[in-house]
């Protein structure tokens, strides 16, 4: 295990993405600098920003004592959780069995989970006019991947089997705003106990708390949803 003596560089807001990352490093104790990239005002836009972050979305991190101990620069969630459970040996197994079940589950969560569910935030709360298709769309895909979830955890406490990993790190702040994608925890209770598990953990707790003084209903603000909805390629 690596111990790190500077401080993580992450580039961070308080959304699903984001609290991926801080729930990591609060269950490490990892130190950490936090650098807010306010999404509603184009923040993620910035050429400083888009030098670590090519997609020009957050979360990204700045590691000082990377590989050799050179700083390197990671973006993307998922790739970050990966590259600091390599580093740490925390939360991501070096057995290729167990690797591979945390692999499965993390890259479900990055393909499937979280775009599903962001996309039922949009069409439910967001999108100017209530489209029933895409409503139904994408709360229903959401509601079957809950299943899928719920399944998964009905023999094992976590997503990858015994232990707390990664994937579910990066999977509960997803879960997190059921309501808002049209779901009721208690038509998943396997779901449920799993979400109610992680959600009590202290690190997870203040992992979340990270930033909440910045969040704000994007739902009211025309000027936000015109950054984060309008974006075209540059």
């Amino acid at each position: 295990m690596t111990t790190q003596t500077k401080p993580i560089e992450l580039h961070y807001w308080p959304t699903p993405n984001g609290w991926k990352i801080t729930i990591y490093l609060e269950e490490t104790g990892l130190p950490y600098d936090v650098h807010y990239v306010n999404i509603g005002k184009g923040e993620q836009f910035e050429p400083s920003f888009l030098k670590i972050a090519p997609n020009n979305r957050m979360p990204a991190i700045i590691d000082p004592e990377g590989p050799g101990g050179e700083p390197i620069s990671v973006f993307e969630s998922g790739a970050i959780l990966q590259y600091l459970g390599r580093k740490t040996g925390k939360f991501y197994p070096t057995d290729e069995r167990a690797r591979v079940e945390v692999d499965q589950w993390l890259f479900w969560q990055m393909g499937g989970l979280g775009p599903m569910a962001g996309q039922a935030h949009h069409f439910r709360k967001y999108a100017p006019e209530k489209i029933a298709y895409g409503i139904d769309r994408y709360t229903n895909e959401v509601n079957r991947l809950y299943g899928v979830m719920n399944k998964r955890l009905a023999d094992r406490p976590f997503l990858a089997g015994d232990d707390y990993t990664i994937a579910d790190m990066a999977s509960v702040g997803w879960v997190k705003p059921y309501e808002q994608q049209g779901q009721d925890l208690n038509d998943f209770p396997n779901l449920k106990r799993w979400f109610e598990t992680i959600m009590a953990r202290p690190a997870v707790a203040r992992a979340l708390e990270v930033g909440q003084e910045y969040r704000r209903n994007i739902a009211e603000d025309k000027e936000a949803q015109k950054v984060l909805f309008g974006q075209r390629a540059s």
